[in-house]
């Protein structure tokens, strides 16, 4: 039996103006040798920035500058295949006559990566300015030399923000549009189908885009009504005056059964509308506007799925980071029941301003569903005009989708956290828990868990060797083979999602606060739940 535990929650206050916030630190840190990690690199290749799971053959895929590899899932230290895929010679010549970097931005940079059907990859790349899309087998992990313009699916430029998801065969895509960089687009691309948002009013402001999700009606609903994908991105604000550009984070939705208007928003559209994400901590002064990633978290005994999202402030940031929660229900409340805003000139200058007229039927931004096409609406293309004319011109609501407790669950300092992944996993008292992983921009992971009595920040992992920012997490999920994977410049790592075995004791086993750890005195040892046959403390 253990001895009386206490709780090590550590805090520390820390003053910046008028404002004081109180802040988490990790319980423990391993540094680099001290825990195992499992780790890919291969000698001249950078920007390992995209992840791909197979989880059915154990397969991690990874798109890096010019190369793509199919990697071990449960020892990603074992290469199983590669593919190169360089742009030509004439496009880099082209891309340096151009005025673009030799040494850095004139390559090929995997931006998509996708599983397309049960023995295809869907892969884009920036290929020198001139963005390219291919197809992969799977098995023969060679390219199919179906090569399509990758416009509107990948950036030109590798250093610009992209996101992109594969939903149904169908690639929905937020990224840059031109060679310079200034026009925006979200997009759905099938074949010869596309939609795109419209750009002449326009339904972007400078955005950078975070993360895109799909959010089915039912877990297994495919092609089910209102199947929607979500994007997340921050983006100049139109609503507030300020004298510098003051940026908002912003959710934004779509319809997976979009297809259009007939006449008007024809190739647009139809269901796109967009809010503002409120990430703040009023009672401390904080305000958190700059989203850095987002996950959705999906568990078989939730209600709905929850959304993790990272911040860090605009204004004033000395090494700020929260995370916010959002339940679905709040985001589709917004969309369903919010007020619209409309372009208002004053004096040559546009103003967006509460909308108070009418709203026409069906309400616009609305998916298809049982209750428009009882109205004989059974298509996008069937909506009158009066609604299309309306979304055009009013595509951003009013109100702000708040958090779950109205704040932040975690607020650090000193660390700027870049992504996030969460596991929900069932803890000896017979409770879930919901553990976050989070990547920061000195190459370390966090995992925390929440409490009864607050956050807690369990430990601290070093990454990487050279402090290099976290540029992509991925959970694996799979029963019995849980990782969590991370990427840089430089390489991938694997790490386990707990490190019992390193507690050396029952009492320093139960201080952690690890739902994935408990003490057995059979092994007299910390290990991991799944583990177990019995234990006490």
């Amino acid at each position: 039996m253990c001895g009386p535990i206490r709780g090590l929650l550590l805090a520390l206050v820390v003053e910046f103006g008028t404002v004081v916030a109180f802040v988490s630190i990790p319980r423990l840190t391993w540094e680099l040798g001290e825990v195992e990690l499992m780790q890919f690199h291969e000698p001249g290749i950078s920007n390992y920035s995209e992840l791909l799971l197979n989880k059915y053959q154990d397969i991690l895929y990874v798109g890096a500058q010019e190369a793509i590899f199919a990697l071990n899932a449960l020892n990603i230290s074992q290469k199983q295949l590669e593919v190169h895929w360089k742009a030509s010679d004439e496009t880099k010549a082209d891309c340096i006559e151009k005025g673009r970097s030799k040494e850095k931005e004139c390559f090929n940079y995997v931006r998509v990566l996708q599983h397309l059907t049960y023995d295809t990859l869907y892969v884009c790349g920036t290929n020198a300015f001139k963005p390219t899309c291919d197809y992969v087998n799977k098995k023969s992990f060679k390219f199919l030399w179906s090569e399509q313009d990758g416009r509107g699916k990948c950036p030109f430029n590798p250093s610009h923000t992209y996101t992109s998801v594969m939903v149904d065969g169908e690639l929905y895509a937020g990224t840059t549009y031109n060679f310079l960089g200034s026009e925006f687009i979200i997009s759905r691309t099938y074949f010869s189908s596309h939609l795109r948002t419209e750009s002449d009013i326009p339904w972007l402001h400078e955005p950078n885009f975070v993360h895109a999700d799909v959010i089915r009606k039912t877990p297994s609903g495919y092609k089910s009504d209102e199947n929607k994908v979500y994007f997340f991105f921050n983006e100049v604000s139109v609503e507030y005056d300020f004298f510098f550009q003051l940026k908002i984070p912003r959710i934004a939705r779509v319809c997976v059964d979009d297809q259009g208007g007939q006449k008007i928003l024809q190739n647009k559209w139809t269901s796109f509308l967009k809010a503002k994400l409120l990430c703040s901590q009023p009672d401390l002064g904080l305000i958190f506007n700059i989203l850095k990633d987002a996950f959705v978290l999906r568990h078989p005994r939730s209600k709905e799925p929850v959304i993790y999202a990272l911040f860090t402030p605009q204004l004033n940031n000395v090494g700020l980071s929260a995370v916010c929660t959002y339940a679905l229900s709040t985001v589709e409340a917004v969309f369903s029941r919010g007020k619209y805003l409309q372009k208002f000139c004053v004096d040559s200058y546009p103003k967006w301003v509460i909308y108070h007229g009418e709203v026409p039927t069906p309400r616009p931004g609305m998916c298809i569903n049982s209750e428009t096409r009882a109205a004989n609406y059974n298509s996008s293309l069937d909506l009158p005009d009066k609604t299309l004319l309306f979304v055009r011109d009013h595509p951003l609501i009013e109100e702000s989708v708040t958090p779950i407790g109205n704040r932040p669950i975690l607020v650090t300092k000193d660390v700027n956290y870049t992504q996030i992944v969460v596991d929900r996993t069932r803890a000896l008292d017979k409770n879930f828990y919901d553990v976050m992983f989070i990547g920061t921009a000195r190459g370390t992971l966090h995992k925390a868990v929440q409490l009864e009595k607050g956050m807690h920040i369990i430990e601290e992992t070093q990454l990487f060797r050279n402090s290099e920012p976290v540029q992509n997490l991925l959970l694996s999920s799979k029963k019995g083979s849980k990782f969590v994977y991370a990427s840089s410049n430089s390489g991938v790592v694997q790490v386990p999602l707990a490190f019992c075995r390193k507690h050396s004791s029952c009492e320093e086993c139960v201080l952690a606060r690890d739902p994935y750890c408990i003490w057995s005195p059979f092994k007299a040892a910390c290990v991991a739940f799944s583990e177990a046959l019995n234990c006490t403390r």
